[in-house]
C-alpha cells in the first residue's frame, strides 16, 4: 500500500478508533523509508548506442515489451534530444545511448555488422514472437527449440542491434547437449 493510500485508512480508521494513529505510525513510516530507498540494480546493465534513443525506446517497449524506467531519461541540453535512458524487462536493465558516446557505434552506421547480441528471458517465447513480428521487427531466426532446453527465435531492431529472445522449456543433462554451428 502506498503512503498517501495507508494515510486515507488510517483517517478512516481513526474516526472510529482514535488509537488507529499510533498503531500505523510506525507501518507509514516505514513505508516512506522503503519508497525513498534507492533501488537495488542489476550486476550487469549493458549499455546500446542508437542513432535515434526515442525512437529506439518507442520501438522496444512496442515492439519486445520494454518499459522505460522513470526517471533515467536524459536530454541533451543543445538539441533537446534524449541522450540516454534505462530500459527494464523483468529484472533486468539496459541502457540506450546516444550514437558515439564511449565511442560505441550502432550496427547500422557501420555498414550492419554485428558485433554483439542482448539475450533476454520471457515467460512465453511463442506470445513475444507474434508480439514483436506485429510490431515490425524484423525476424533474423524464427522459433526453434535449442539443444540446452530453451525456445528462442532472434530479431533485428531498426538499428541493427540483435536481440535473441529465450523460454526455458526443458531441462537438458549438459551431458546429452549436441552442439552445430548455424
Amino acid at each position: 500500500m502506498k503512503p498517501v493510500e495507508l494515510v486515507r485508512t488510517l483517517r478512516r480508521d481513526a474516526a472510529f478508533d482514535p488509537e488507529a494513529l499510533d498503531r500505523g505510525r510506525q507501518r507509514l513510516m516505514a513505508q516512506i523509508a522503503t519508497e525513498g530507498a534507492p533501488k537495488p540494480r542489476p550486476t550487469f546493465v549493458p549499455q546500446l548506442p542508437y542513432e535515434d534513443v526515442a525512437a529506439a525506446i518507442e520501438f522496444l517497449e512496442r515492439a519486445f515489451g520494454f518499459r522505460e524506467e522513470r526517471g533515467s531519461r536524459v536530454e541533451d541540453a543543445k538539441t533537446g534530444r534524449v541522450a540516454h535512458a534505462m530500459l527494464a524487462f523483468g529484472e533486468g536493465l539496459v541502457g540506450l545511448g546516444g550514437q558515439g558516446g564511449h565511442g560505441a557505434q550502432t550496427p547500422k552506421s557501420v555498414g550492419g555488422v554485428e558485433s554483439q547480441y542482448v539475450s533476454v528471458y520471457v515467460p512465453d517465447v511463442d506470445a513475444h514472437f507474434e508480439r514483436a513480428r506485429a510490431a515490425g521487427a524484423r525476424i533474423a531466426n524464427g522459433l526453434r527449440d535449442q539443444f540446452w532446453g530453451d525456445r528462442t527465435y532472434e530479431a533485428i531492431d531498426p538499428e541493427g542491434h540483435r536481440w535473441r529472445f529465450h523460454q526455458r522449456v526443458r531441462e537438458v543433462p549438459q551431458s546429452e547437449w549436441r552442439w552445430s554451428e548455424g
